[in-house]
Parts: structure tokens; C-alpha cells; sequence
């Protein structure tokens, strides 16, 4: 529907605390934008409440804060999820305290987060995995890349030109499992893949307008060497 905007969101932390990241992808039926951030200590958790929070700053910057659309928020993060969806209401009800009469953790973001949601209209929505929901595998790559101290290319443009497919969207329960087949990484216009990840990240580390991928089967490789439109593969 035209009214509709698409938005999946993850997060990542290396370490728990450490540094992490956000990505963020939105959609409505004619553009793609991708967002991303980075803080230097900061959990998993807080990392995927900025992506929702982040995501509603932004638009409600863009004037799209009107009840005419419905926002479809696409997580992995049964955190999120779980929060905004059940527990939030009674938090706020019992004074930001848990059923334990313990201090609700991270109450700054989600005091923010409620406030923005009461904004809009939002359908929230838990997806398996990274490896099921394309949208959601991309937020997951702008997250780590930033959580890793990369600054990964981010799109903005038409979504006919946006090269991964939004309208398949996983909401089975579980992840598909598999060994990573390879990693596949550009760096100025040059295709590489990789066996480890520690091979794809000494490549991309410190490098701005790079992109990754992991892939699953030698399919799943060719189709992303094609879609990063490869000029010279190793």
C-alpha cells in the first residue's frame, strides 16, 4: 500500500559492553534510505533501541509523523520487541520499577522510544533472523560494520535501484542455521571473498564507501558478487 513504510533495524556491540553500532533501513513504495550511527561503549540492547529511536527521529524530521501511515518495523531483537509491544505500559505504570521492584535498565532510551511511538502508527513486527529477512541482514551488516569502526556505504536513492529485495520478509520463528560459505567484501570497485571473516575485515577495516557480505551457499556468493556488480573477483 502507498501508505505503507517498510523499516528494519538492528543492532550490534563487540563486547558486552564495547563499542557497537545501528543500521537502519527504510522504505516506502518509491525510495530506500539506509542510516547508520556508532557509539564508542554501549550493549547490544541500548544498540537496538537507538535503531528504533534513530529511525522515528528521522522520520518525524522528514514530516512523516502523521497517523495516514502506517510504519512497519521489522526486528530480530525479541528486547525490542517485547518491550515496546508489553512491557513498557507497565513499567511506566509502576514507576519505571520491573515486577522484581528492580530499576527498569536503559529507561533513558525507552523512555524516548515511547514517546516517539506514540507518534505513529507502527505495526511491530519479530523476524527469525539476519539470514531470513534481507532487509534485516542489511541493517545487521551497517550495524557491525560501525560497531567494528567501519563507515559502510549508505543508500539513499529510488528504490528501483536498491538492489536487495524488501518484499521477502521472514516471520517464522528460529534462524536458518548453516556454516558461512564465504565472505564477500568491494572495496573500490574491486570484488575479494574471503573463507574468514577476520580475512573480509583486515580488507574492509578503516575504509569508507566499502561493502560485506557473508553467504551461505556458492549461489548465494554468485548472486551477491552480481549484485555488487563485480569488475575483478579473487
Amino acid at each position: 500500500m502507498s501508505n505503507d513504510i517498510l523499516i528494519f533495524t538492528d543492532g550490534a556491540s563487540k563486547g558486552n559492553p564495547g563499542p557497537g553500532g545501528f543500521g537502519i533501513v527504510i522504505s516506502d513504495n518509491k525510495h530506500v534510505i539506509e542510516l547508520g550511527g556508532r557509539e564508542e561503549r554501549t550493549t547490544n540492547n541500548r544498540m537496538e533501541l537507538r535503531a528504533a529511536i534513530e529511525t522515528f527521529s528521522y522520520l518525524n524530521s522528514a514530516g512523516l509523523h502523521a497517523t495516514r501511515y502506517t510504519l512497519h518495523v521489522y526486528s530480530d531483537s525479541s528486547y525490542l520487541i517485547g518491550g515496546i509491544t508489553r512491557w513498557v505500559s507497565a513499567w511506566k505504570q509502576n514507576g519505571w520499577r520491573t515486577k522484581q521492584k528492580e530499576d527498569v535498565l536503559n529507561r533513558d532510551l525507552w523512555e524516548k522510544l515511547d514517546e516517539f511511538a506514540a507518534h505513529f502508527k507502527i505495526e511491530w513486527h519479530k523476524v527469525a533472523g539476519h539470514a531470513d529477512t534481507p532487509g534485516n541482514a542489511r541493517a545487521d551488516e551497517i550495524a557491525s560494520a560501525f560497531g567494528e569502526g567501519i563507515t559502510p556505504e549508505l543508500y539513499s536513492g529510488p528504490r528501483s535501484g536498491y538492489q536487495i529485495n524488501l518484499s521477502r520478509i521472514g516471520l517464522q520463528t528460529g534462524s536458518r542455521s548453516g556454516k558461512v560459505y564465504s565472505y564477500i567484501s568491494l572495496v573500490d570497485g574491486v570484488v575479494m571473498t574471503h573463507k574468514t571473516w577476520d580475512a573480509c575485515k583486515r580488507r574492509v577495516e578503516g575504509k569508507s564507501g566499502v561493502r560485506y557480505r557473508k553467504a551461505l551457499t556458492a549461489q548465494e556468493e554468485t548472486e551477491i558478487m552480481r549484485e555488487f556488480g563485480a569488475h575483478q573477483t579473487y
